[in-house]
């Protein structure tokens, strides 16, 4: 083991060597087709590198002749399309160097990035000694580790690997506590297998406890009028990780960007839950965007340009707590729209993970991060007083988490027709006046687990800030519809919303899921403004509310 944790990648000095880049390797999986895969490196400035692929037996599949750049002495070419399988030979040669890289597969490549719950490694997950025996069944499932690093300027290479890549094992999949290898991102890989029967190389890039500021460009943060400079954002005591502007996007992303891609899994914002919370609805919307253009550009046009970016979106914290800011966030998470794929955030996919906490995970009073050169360091997160922190942040479950968001993946990725990859979610709501009911219609057949009278919640103010929120009772869940009780409201319904709050449920036991267990995800809606009439129903007594996104709501009310 000791082989390959935290390997140092000096830079490759002009005129002294031919090699790969940093993140090519023995074992790897490259894109397959319709894309090329990018393959690049470094050699003697104006030589000529010739890049040949050949099956293990010697036969030469394809050659390609290209000149290095100097400087800075690097190299790249795009190898054709090639059909799932291997293995493959990869060799790079210079005059008489020569570098092959063993047992090359071709199969789907996703990239998967964000903080500590994305770190969270195999070890440390549910059903933890049974996940890590089955790695050994599903060799063709490669796992690749860049190291936590920052940096104030762009790289081009990562600096330092903490797996290169390799073969599944139960010591490389649960190296230790928020190392390697992600749950999360292993279990999304294994379960694509499992439905695509063919190579799938998992790229692990986190660090825990980051916001979203680190991991943007400095486009991002111009697009959504964030502070650039670098001393602009004061430590928040409780972040562990970088926050500064764009270091990890310089350090861990950008150094990847030559890579073909097949997409990316985000798992990501509790930290923005305590930081620029309510400018997420911009950044998270314009790092995918700008994610999508830089590699798309950065693989010479192989990775498409709608990227499919699948994301997670939070799970639990505190049972009770002083504010909503973890539940904005995941508001905010769907670009204020409350599903996703949407107008401002196509190509994407997500699972939710409300309703998977875990009161007992050790993991969430004390927790590990990863130091800038690897070494761990521990921190505390700060504890409320009795009885709000009650919970943990870093649920176990990551099996659920996984299996969500690979179904999204096959939908929405792979394109796979009538799967059904989320849960209901509403598509009008009729008051009902003289009854004092809301009856919300929803896109699926409903399974009601819990008749939850603090789920469903209505403003019932003539002013939409501060808002009165009401509970609102269930009276009746029938197929595709749920009944409220709203007789303490009126007339005056402005909004609804539903599951709003940090622990809104305990485990999967949420109020409404489809058939296919998937939980509704929370929305917050608001009622047609007063004055309009535009998708107003006015007859026998009932009035039906515009389902609109919370525009007026969604601001910290």
């Amino acid at each position: 083991m000791a082989a390959w944790v935290l390997l140092a990648l000096a830079p490759v000095a002009a005129g002294v060597m031919l090699s790969f880049a940093s993140y090519y390797g023995d074992h790897m999986v490259l894109q397959k087709e319709p894309a090329g895969a990018v393959v690049w490196g470094y050699g003697e400035p104006g030589a000529a590198v010739t890049v040949t692929l050949s099956r293990d037996g010697g036969l030469i599949v394809m050659k390609k002749m290209v000149q290095v750049k100097g400087p800075p002495g690097t190299w790249t070419t795009v190898l054709d399309p090639m059909d799932q399988g291997g293995p493959y030979m990869l060799t790079a040669g210079q005059g008489s160097e020569n570098v092959t890289l063993q047992d090359i597969y071709f199969g789907d490549v996703w990239l998967c990035s964000g903080q500590s719950n994305m770190a969270m490694t195999v070890l440390q997950i549910a059903n933890a000694s049974r996940e890590l025996v089955a790695a050994a069944h599903y060799p063709y499932v490669r796992v690749f580790a860049a190291a936590p690093a920052r940096s104030d300027v762009e790289l081009e290479d990562l600096e330092r690997i903490d797996l290169p890549w390799s073969i599944p094992t139960a010591e490389n999949l649960g190296h230790g506590n928020f190392t390697y290898f992600s749950a999360v991102c292993w279990l999304l890989g294994r379960y694509l297998y499992e439905a695509l029967q063919y190579p799938i190389g998992l790229v692990e890039a986190a660090w825990g406890g980051t916001p979203i500021e680190a991991w943007s460009s400095r486009r991002v943060l111009q697009v959504c009028g964030l502070p650039e400079d670098m001393g602009s954002i004061s430590p928040h005591r409780h972040l562990s990780g970088p926050q500064t502007p764009s270091v990890l996007w310089n350090a861990m992303i950008h150094p990847l960007l030559n890579m073909t891609l097949r997409g990316v899994a985000w798992y990501q914002g509790e930290a923005n839950a305590f930081l620029h919370t309510d400018q997420y609805n911009c950044t998270f919307p314009a790092l995918i965007a700008d994610w999508r253009q830089a590699f798309h550009a950065g693989s010479a046009g192989q990775t498409e340009p709608v990227l499919p970016f699948g994301f997670v979106q939070l799970s639990t914290y505190r049972r009770r707590s002083l504010d909503d800011s973890f539940t904005r966030l995941r508001w905010h998470q769907t670009a204020d729209l409350g599903v996703v794929p949407n107008a401002r955030m196509p190509g994407t996919f997500m699972a939710v993970a409300m309703d998977l906490c875990d009161e007992r995970s050790p993991y969430g009073r004390r927790v590990l991060a990863r130091g800038a050169r690897g070494q761990q360091q521990s921190y505390r997160i700060p504890t409320p007083p009795p009885p709000l922190f009650l919970g943990s942040i870093h649920p176990r479950d990551k099996q659920n988490v996984a299996h969500r968001l690979h179904l999204g993946a096959r939908a929405v990725a792979y394109g796979e027709k009538d799967l059904v990859f989320q849960g209901p979610y509403p598509t009008r709501a009729i008051l009902e006046v003289t009854r004092g009911l809301l009856n919300v219609t929803y896109s699926q057949e409903l399974v009601c687990r819990r008749r939850d009278t603090r789920a469903f919640e209505v403003c019932c103010s003539s002013q939409p800030s501060p808002c009165m929120w009401l509970p609102a009772p269930v009276v009746a869940v029938e197929s595709r519809t749920v009944m409220l009780a709203v007789a303490g409201c009126g007339t005056l319904v402005l909004g609804l919303r539903y599951a709003w709050a940090e622990w809104p449920c305990e485990y999967q036991s949420c109020a409404l899921y489809n058939s296919q267990g998937l939980p509704t995800p929370p929305f917050l809606l608001d009622a047609l403004p007063a004055g309009e009439t535009l998708g107003r129903l006015e007859t026998a007594g009932g009035r039906e509310l515009l389902l609109l996104p919370g525009s007026w709501f969604s601001q910290g009310i």
